[in-house]
């Protein structure tokens, strides 16, 4: 995708000048200033989303009635395999800024504290990282806590097992 060029002063000619929103532009200006960069909310919240799940002690995104309907909706074939990833992050994206907020649900046992901080510094290096945006904050609910049933138990054996 290329992104759009801006000539500031008018005319037929375009001229070296300074924009507010897309920096340098004209024919003198550097390659990386000319142009403007639009990041979608939906990238910034697949980026969140993502950086929140690689945290140990985080089980799920997504408030209760989210993760049932995203369940269901996985289940179907050809739908929601993008959305899953989103589920549960809410941004706001600015032209330099990003706040983000997540729903998420703790392992049973996982220091709370310690996973928020984790999940916090995971999402804002990845987000800052991969768009150049600052992340001003990182709201975090914890809706639930994840509890092993017995078939998970079991499933969970299972898998450790040498076959």
């Amino acid at each position: 995708m290329t992104d759009n060029i801006t000539s500031v002063g008018g005319g037929s000619r375009p001229e070296t000048g300074v924009s507010a929103l897309t920096g340098r532009t004209g024919a003198g200006a550097p390659a990386e200033t000319r142009g403007k960069t639009t990041i979608a909310d939906g990238v910034v919240a697949k980026i969140a989303g993502m950086a929140a799940r690689e945290v140990p002690g985080i089980h799920s995104l997504g408030a209760g009635m989210a993760r049932a309907f995203g369940a269901m909706r996985e289940r179907v074939p050809g739908t929601g395999a993008g959305a899953a990833v989103t589920r549960g992050v809410k941004v706001e994206v600015g032209e330099r800024q990003a706040a983000v907020d997540l729903d998420v649900v703790v392992e049973y046992g996982v220091s709370i504290v310690d996973v928020a901080g984790g999940v916090r510094t995971n999402v804002i290096s990845a987000v800052e990282r991969m768009t150049g945006l600052e992340v001003v904050e990182v709201n975090i609910a914890v809706d639930d806590v994840h509890l092993l049933d017995d078939q998970e138990e079991q499933t969970e054996l299972d898998e450790g097992r040498v076959r």
